[in-house]
């Protein structure tokens, strides 16, 4: 068996060509990445699933809906950025170990239905897994914060698991690889296999198809749900600046967000006052001791908190307007104000 992980010299497949099972090609892994960007919007992919599904905490489903529609709602970060450098590199290891051969694709849509859309990371020409080395497959790859490091010791997680398994719906397979490097130095690979997933195979696809004729195809927006923060980022994208009203009389939805957000803030304000009062009576046991001992051993102590340093931004602006410019960042973010007369229960 041969072994290697590039993509070889061989010529990329024409558009339209099909290059999995049951899926054909859209765009090859070459292509000018806006023209990616313009043909994903055409259909759902892998990385869609797991937010539909409500498995992605910072990427809720509503923003997979307004991106389908063409607004600017990507903000891929350092994460993201990382992960596309060290693709390469984490292929060929597992290439390498795996003594096969793998391929750069590029944007598949399946034969049959064009808005199921998935861009594999390699097409596996050589499977390591069957007798017969010319079994179809596909390899997955990832890398992900060491923060993430136990959510791998039992497999893949339900994420990674949903995006996969999309992938293998798309295309036709029976089985895919998985590859992941986590923390710049922790290893592992792993085996999803269809046969193991039919009833969530299944309702993949029936919640896939639900979002992509439902909501983007009848461009009806999904309920906000999900990360509050993730979803305040995102209204932030899409409404950047904000003028003008509007009554919300008859708006259910925001009467009862406005009553559950005054109930969450006593509470929270309640909670925090609990919490420093609790604080200044553990401190105040301690009497001129660093630490407090139940039965010998320590049950808590009092150390010194490495807190960022304070800035004086309006002096440096003023001393210093060339640093000031070149080291602060505007951060613009907005904040909740609530009328008087609608404060607490209303």
């Amino acid at each position: 068996m041969t072994t290697t992980a590039q993509a070889g010299a061989t010529s990329a497949p024409a558009a339209g060509r099909r290059v999995t099972p049951t899926g054909r090609l859209i765009l090859s892994a070459d292509a000018d990445r806006a023209d990616w960007l313009t043909a994903r919007r055409s259909g759902l992919g892998s990385s869609d699933v797991p937010a539909i599904l409500g498995l992605v905490e910072q990427n809720p489903p509503l923003k997979v809906y307004y991106d389908k529609l063409g607004h600017d709602v990507d903000d891929a970060g350092e994460a993201a950025y990382w992960g596309t450098v060290n693709e390469e590199n984490v292929a060929r290891r597992w290439a390498m170990q795996s003594r096969s051969v793998v391929r750069r694709v590029g944007l598949v849509a399946h034969q049959n239905h064009p808005h199921w859309m998935t861009t594999l990371d390699r097409r596996v020409t050589e499977c390591p897994l069957a007798e017969d080395e010319r079994v179809p497959c596909a390899l997955e790859v990832k890398t992900r914060s060491a923060f993430k490091s136990a959510q791998w010791h039992a497999g893949a997680p339900d994420d990674v698991t949903a995006q996969v398994l999309w992938q293998i719906i798309v295309n036709g397979y029976e089985h895919m690889h998985y590859a992941v490097l986590i923390g710049g130095n922790e290893y592992h690979q792993g085996v999803i296999r269809a046969d193991q997933y039919t009833d969530v195979i299944a309702d993949i696809t029936t919640a896939v198809d639900k979002f992509w004729f439902e909501h983007v195809k009848a461009q009806v927006p999904p309920e906000p749900s999900g990360n509050g923060e993730a979803l305040t980022k995102l209204f932030r994208r899409l409404h950047p600046t904000r003028s003008g009203s509007v009554d919300v009389a008859h708006h259910a939805d925001a009467l009862d967000a406005l009553a559950d957000y005054n109930r969450h803030q006593r509470a929270e304000s309640a909670a925090k006052k609990a919490k420093s009062a609790a604080k200044a009576r553990m401190i105040a046991a301690l009497g001129d001791a660093q630490e407090a001992l139940l039965a010998g051993e320590r049950a808590y102590s009092l150390e010194p908190s490495n807190a960022a340093a304070k800035v004086d931004l309006e002096l440096l602006a003023e001393r210093w307007p060339d640093a000031y410019t070149a080291c602060v960042t505007p951060n613009p973010t907005e904040r909740i104000s609530i009328a008087p007369q609608y404060k607490g229960d209303f």
